[in-house]
């Protein structure tokens, strides 16, 4: 009998979902080697993010800037798509878990992905010159991930995160490199126009989670679980308003109908 034709075994079995992100045996559960005991009350759940995405514990400048970056995604009111569809959600009957389900659910590539592009151009703007970075990317989009913003001219959370990077810079807690890739970036912009384009929160966050070494594909991740927070708190809100089938707008502003009268 070759290889390929034996009976698999229960090491094949076991071997089908190996991993090192946890063991769970009757009466243990270890998180990347760590007894969740010894978690439990000791480690945030900042940290504990780190450690089940990296395999080891941040250090505590490392666990602060993750969390600040965290903290500052949760919520962007009722109207960000992916809060209104979760609070639409919650008046159909669905259930809490379907409705913050159906929230991230929207969280793509143009609402939710801009951070993970912005690490893309950012390490572009490290490697190279940031005017032609810039003007090639907007040879190709009219948008710049992670700049710019619809409803803040200075993104109000811009100042504290990226003043807390600088703080980590000085303190040694990581380069700067995407710092000052998102400076020049912004210099860039500022160059031409009389008001500039300032960096928004999926820029910040782009740079905190690229400064701490994390993929691009990551910071989507991190700002699902992020968002996540807001989506719940708006879906548990909309729970106790006692509508039903809440849609888009109110029942007496209609659509405008432009199809043949």
């Amino acid at each position: 009998m070759s290889e390929d034709e034996r009976e698999p075994t229960v090491r094949d079995v076991s071997d089908w979902w190996s991993t090192s992100v946890s063991r769970i045996e009757p009466n243990v559960i270890e998180l990347r080697g760590r007894p969740v005991q010894d978690l439990i009350g000791s480690a945030t759940f900042a940290g504990v993010i780190w450690l089940m995405l990296r395999g080891e514990a941040p250090t505590p400048g490392q666990e602060r800037l993750l969390e600040a970056a965290l903290v500052s995604s949760v919520d962007h009111g009722p109207h960000a798509p992916s809060i209104a569809v979760a609070r639409m959600a919650a008046t159909c009957g669905i259930g809490l878990n379907n409705a913050v389900a159906t929230g991230v659910n929207l969280l793509g590539d143009v609402h939710g992905g801009a951070g993970e592009q912005c690490m893309a151009l950012l390490a572009e703007v490290h490697a190279g010159d940031a005017e032609t970075v810039v003007a090639a990317w907007r040879a190709r989009s009219k948008y710049l991930p992670g700049f710019g913003h619809r409803f803040h001219t200075i993104d109000p959370r811009r100042d504290p995160l990226l003043g807390l990077v600088e703080r980590a810079v000085s303190d040694g807690v990581v380069r700067g490199d995407h710092l000052r890739a998102a400076q020049a970036v912004e210099r860039v912009l500022a160059a031409d126009r009389t008001r500039g384009v300032p960096i928004n929160i999926d820029g910040c966050t782009a740079v905190v989670y690229a400064e701490l070494g994390f993929p691009p594909p990551l910071a989507r991740g991190l700002f699902v679980l992020s968002r996540s927070v807001g989506i719940l708190a708006h879906a548990w809100e909309e729970t106790g308003q006692g509508r039903r089938n809440k849609g888009p707008m109110p029942p007496s502003i209609l659509p405008t109908y432009t199809g043949n009268p």
